[in-house]
């Protein structure tokens, strides 16, 4: 009898741990015609392979219209999403969107905010960017040991140097100013069109607002925008996994899988492994 209730208070205690939590940060690269045969329905097949291989917790997509999530949801229907698209709010433009597990995560809240001076207007750019750019962020809870944390996907703009300085500046802010964010552990993903010796980097790094660090080892150079053919570009660091001071990555690795003729998306995928401290 005294065996068998030390068996379950260690079976008790063990589920109140949170397990490991696989991040998989991807720009999927919109659908549109002007790709020809790396058009959205001629590579969706390969992406699916890859993230059903990868098997991440946790998706971080960019560039995602509509459609593609449809197809997403779709072909990967153990996870569900979070994200809006990011010209009206609802699904019209890109989706900056979050997919977690849902046998393994319970979604407490969620929010999409624009990056510009005006966070909260559906469609608002700012500075010197391009095009419009949003942040999705939620509180998700893993069921079995009740841990909570925050997860933020984002996408800053290709073109405006001062739009990805201040997007940065503001995701920080933002993100710090939400209740949550003083006591929970947080994830920030997204493509920052930003290399690691830029000041965009550099501000998500900084220790101000909010103490973030990179999950990619500092001796590792691998680039993540490639192009969809192999070898045809050299590629630049512009994808990432941040996190909070109380996760501790496990794993790192950017993904070039592909089948020797092209990539899935001319991004390549990040992934990381992460456990609470």
């Amino acid at each position: 009898m005294r065996t068998l209730l030390i068996l379950l208070l260690a079976l008790l205690t063990t589920g109140m741990h949170a397990q490991p939590v696989t991040v998989m940060s991807y720009n999927i690269r919109l659908d549109t015609e002007a790709d020809g045969i790396n058009q959205w329905p001629h590579r969706t097949h390969k992406m699916i392979a890859l993230i059903k291989k990868s098997n991440p917790d946790l998706l971080g997509v960019q560039e995602a219209l509509h459609n593609q999530m449809q197809d997403l949801q779709n072909q990967l229907p153990e996870y569900s999403y979070v994200g809006v698209g990011r010209d009206d709010g609802k699904e019209k433009g890109e989706y900056s969107a979050i997919f977690y597990k849902k046998d393994r995560f319970e979604v407490l809240t969620q929010n999409t905010f624009w990056l510009s001076e005006t966070p909260h207007v559906p469609g608002s750019k700012s500075w010197d960017a391009a095009i419009t750019r949003v942040v999705t962020w939620t509180i998700l809870k893993e069921k079995t040991s009740g841990k909570k944390f925050l997860y933020a996907n984002t996408h800053f703009d290709h073109i405006g140097k001062e739009a990805r300085k201040n997007s940065a500046l503001l995701i920080k802010q933002t993100l710090a100013a939400l209740p949550q964010a003083q006591k929970l552990p947080v994830l920030v993903s997204g493509d920052f069109n930003s290399e690691p010796s830029e000041a965009p980097y550099q501000t998500m790094v900084d220790g101000k607002n909010l103490r973030l660090a990179d999950a990619r080892p500092a001796n590792d150079t691998t680039g993540t925008f490639c192009g969809f053919e192999l070898n045809k570009i050299p590629c630049r660091t512009i994808d990432y996994i941040f996190h909070s001071a109380k996760w501790k990555t496990l794993s790192y690795r950017v993904l070039a899988d592909n089948d020797g003729s092209y990539y899935p998306s001319d991004h390549l995928p990040v992934l990381a492994t992460l456990t609470l401290k």
